[in-house]
């Protein structure tokens, strides 16, 4: 099969999936969650740590899963918060190190706390945006989706047309096919997104509001794609897995996303537009 069309397969049933999974049922939400903080946290500890650490490995995926089940149960449906108590079970990460004869990998123990941070928390905090007073909503969440999407699409287009001859390049020891002009044509379509958003009511803030919204979650999400491609560089790797046919792992498809999405819960919160 041509790369193209098998690209092109694949990125319409993934689209399906997301779309399937965000907008009709809080449990597909959660299981496509779950499914992406654990395929995520997989692959990052495969990057980072190889076939080392297992037990450490599985009690972190662990914890990850139950931070976001956790929170889950919060925010959607009233559990107390003492249901977080489980995740304590992200102690015994360091002590999974301790019964190993070889010591001299100990400081890796930090990669695994990393992986918590870099990718449980932001999908975790997801639960934010789609749960108002114990009621399920989709549409903010598909809306921060379409914002990156729009801007990863924007900064590919504007880059390989305009940025690939001559062009200035952002940052080529990273990505040598990232340009500056690709970076504002990606920022240029966020902002369109955030303004079609706002015109159809999928974003019911204030239009300079979702502007500025669309802006930071575009800019902050090149920094989550440069952060990835600098990680998998430091490890050897191209791509961080191949789950998804003609388009790597999953965290190359939610690189940015790991970024943008609190930076963008994080706006909302400061203005309490949620």
């Amino acid at each position: 099969m041509n790369s193209t069309v098998k690209r092109t397969i694949f990125g319409v049933l993934f689209l399906v999936i997301m779309l399937g999974g965000l907008l009709f049922h809080p449990y597909l939400y959660a299981a496509l969650l779950l499914f992406m903080t654990g395929g995520m946290l997989w692959e990052f500890y495969h990057i980072t740590l190889g076939e080392r650490h297992r037990p450490g490995r599985l009690l972190a995926i662990l914890a990850g899963l139950l931070a976001f089940l956790g929170t889950f149960l919060v925010t959607g449906y009233g559990f107390s918060p003492r249901l977080y108590i489980p995740i304590l079970l992200v102690l015994l990460l360091a002590f999974s190190f301790i019964p190993e004869k070889d010591h001299t990998h100990f400081p890796e123990a930090s990669y695994l706390f990393t992986g918590l941070l870099y990718i449980a928390a932001p999908l975790a905090l997801t639960n934010l945006l789609v749960f108002r007073d114990g009621s399920y909503n989709g549409l903010l969440i598909v809306s921060f989706f379409c914002i990156i999407w729009s801007s990863d699409v924007g900064a590919y287009c504007f880059g390989m047309l305009f940025g690939q001859k001559g062009g200035k390049k952002m940052c080529p020891s990273i990505s040598p096919k990232k340009s500056w002009v690709g970076f504002w044509g990606g920022i240029f379509m966020a902002v369109l997104a955030g303004l079609v958003l706002y015109l159809t009511g999928m974003l019911s803030f204030p239009v300079w509001h979702c502007l500025i919204l669309a802006a930071i979650m575009g800019t902050v999400g090149v920094a989550g794609d440069l952060f990835e491609s600098l990680w998998k560089r430091s490890f050897g790797f191209k791509d961080s897995g191949n789950i998804i046919p003609g388009h790597g792992g999953l965290l190359d498809r939610f690189d940015s996303t790991l970024f943008a999405f609190p930076a963008g819960l994080a706006y909302l919160l400061l203005f309490e537009l949620i």
